[in-house]
């Protein structure tokens, strides 16, 4: 069995395309039209040290992100944070395109190194990929020539600043365009609330809820066949509530339901709601009702 290869910096990168040592050791763009992928390297898992933004078009070809593929013929933005497994199955000779590779060293000592998380996109799943319109593209392309442009000549003590700042403006014209992208698949996005209420509400009217406990975020998104962050993202432009909020608001639903029309204690309601402590349950329930499990039946 082959080995997961590993790919921690940017001179490593260069090294495994054929490229020419990199100008800048934290950051660089690979054009799509200048390399050929090497062959022994397909299909074979690689964790990625550094974080990607890639655009690609008029590919013929498939790539694996976890257990999912996804066709890049249409063109395609995507994201990859450091650690993420990827798979390359094939790589056409007519894929245009680019990928801007940058190691997180880079952004450490800047605000952006704290914010890039709320940037979610990063663990989206590869079939939840930002399709640009020729607008949007022209936007992005602008910025990444920008920031090629500044890691490409001589440096000097603005250069990383610089680099960084551009990183941080085509990263929000990303956030703005998913939430284009979420608005006009608002009638597809409306089938998927209404499936993950179907699937929410059978969790928790099954025994699942006691066998099992609450049912988890990462359980939900799998179930409905997307990422986490993905899924939370869609749910709280939908919904204004994210998933967890979501199954927060069905466990004081069924609690509410479950006090005012049986007899159960409180603490056998708590083992009857997935808890293993029933003063976890109450201290919850406290939290987001105001009074006690107890207080809330008198």
């Amino acid at each position: 069995m082959e080995h997961i290869v590993n790919i921690d910096t940017i001179t490593m990168l260069h090294n495994l395309l054929g490229y020419d040592k990199p100008v800048h050791h934290l950051i660089t763009l690979i054009d799509f039209d200048n390399i050929q992928y090497p062959s022994k390297y397909r299909n074979r898992q690689m964790i990625i040290g550094f974080y990607t933004i890639s655009l690609k078009k008029n590919c013929d070809c498939r790539v694996k992100y976890g257990r999912k593929y996804y066709d890049f013929s249409e063109g395609s933005m995507m994201f990859t944070a450091p650690g993420q497994v990827t798979t390359v199955e094939n790589e056409s000779n007519n894929t245009r395109g680019w990928m801007l590779c940058f190691h997180p060293d880079l952004i450490r000592k800047s605000q952006l190194s704290s914010k890039i998380k709320e940037h979610t996109f990063f663990s989206y799943d590869s079939s939840e990929a930002l399709h640009l319109s020729e607008e949007e593209e022209e936007i992005i392309n602008n910025i990444v020539k920008t920031i090629e442009k500044e890691f490409d000549q001589n440096s000097d003590m603005y250069s990383e600043q610089l680099i960084v700042s551009n990183l941080e403006v085509l990263l929000n014209y990303a956030r703005r365009f998913y939430g284009r992208q979420f608005i006009t698949r608002a009638s597809v996005n409306k089938d998927v609330v209404s499936r993950f209420e179907t699937l929410l509400t059978d969790y928790f009217e099954s025994k699942s809820l006691m066998d099992n406990g609450l049912p988890t975020v990462k359980y939900l998104a799998q179930e409905m066949g997307y990422s986490t962050n993905y899924l939370s993202d869609l749910l709280k432009k939908e919904t204004g509530k994210n998933t967890q909020e979501h199954i927060h608001f069905h466990l004081i639903e069924k609690a509410k339901s479950l006090l005012l029309g049986t007899q159960e204690p409180v603490a056998q309601i708590a083992y009857m709601l997935g808890y293993e402590y029933p003063g976890h349950f109450s201290k919850f329930f406290k939290k987001k009702i105001g009074v006690s499990p107890s207080e809330y039946r008198k």
